[in-house]
């Protein structure tokens, strides 16, 4: 196994749109998580095709499953497909927070890290916003990143940009939140820091990444949106973050035969 982070790193594993039973990609991608120490955040559409407790315990407990008692889920609109997302949280138990919510926090080293959940209400005023600026509020940690399933900006040709989300990126904006995961669009793609509105921003802006690059599929490049910087649809992996007191480092990891790479370093607001 690689070598362990310096002391006070920590290293988060990411990757949403994952586990189908009818192909390998995800035995793939899970063991490139078998081999990188540290903390798995999956970021929705885990287990296809609707996120039963026998597609998790067939499908994804198999290869992804190895991991389990360190990873931190999120659901995708697959897991919903499912009455109440019952299987997501079933199999993941505690570990998926409130049945009723599906969204949570937690603290990772320096940085404050929260689950959010994209399949419920996330307009201004609802109970998920009010619940992350409250969050947000009473956090005590110099650096912030936040994950879900639908992605507020991308340019996969399937879905694209999610303008509903732009309320949980105002809260986190408002906050002063440095990073962003999602996944939905199965693609990679990396984004410079911008405003919940989507203008370049150095200073404040967050970074968003989707990573649907967990092994269901590819989708293509749809239109290529302001501030991407990095885009690709032919490689499964992960990505790799290696979360310190004052930024963090990237590092997109590509299944055994893909040869598509990404790193780069930021720093925290």
């Amino acid at each position: 196994p690689p070598p362990p982070p310096p002391p006070g790193d920590v290293t988060i594993i990411a990757a949403g749109d994952i586990a189908d039973c009818n192909n390998t990609n995800d035995d793939a991608t899970a063991t490139l998580v078998d081999n990188i120490p540290g903390t798995v955040l999956v970021l929705g559409d885990n287990a296809y095709e609707s996120g039963t407790k026998t597609e998790y315990d067939t499908c994804y407990n198999p290869n992804w499953g190895r991991s389990k008692d360190r990873t931190k889920p999120s659901p995708g609109n697959h897991e919903y497909q499912t009455a109440g997302a019952a299987g997501y949280y079933e199999y993941f138990g505690a570990a998926a927070g409130d049945p009723a919510k599906g969204y949570y926090s937690f603290d990772l080293g320096a940085w404050h890290i929260i689950a959010l959940n994209s399949s419920l209400s996330v307009t201004a005023g609802s109970a998920q916003e009010v619940w992350l600026r409250a969050d947000l509020a009473a956090s005590t940690r110099a650096c912030t990143l936040a994950y879900w399933h639908h992605p507020r900006f991308s340019s996969g040709s399937v879905h694209g940009n999610n303008s509903n989300m732009q309320p949980l990126w105002q809260a986190l904006y408002d906050a002063n939140a440095d990073v962003v995961l999602g996944g939905h669009d199965h693609i990679y793609e990396r984004f410079a820091p911008q405003t919940p509105t989507g203008v370049s921003d150095a200073t404040r802006g967050i970074r968003e990444f989707v990573v649907g690059t967990g092994g269901r599929g590819h989708y293509g490049l749809g239109t290529l949106k302001a501030n991407s910087q990095v885009f690709d649809a032919t490689s499964f992996g992960v990505l790799k973050m290696t979360l310190s007191a004052t930024g963090y480092s990237w590092e997109f990891v590509p299944v055994a035969g893909a040869t598509f790479t990404d790193s780069g370093s930021g720093a925290c607001h």
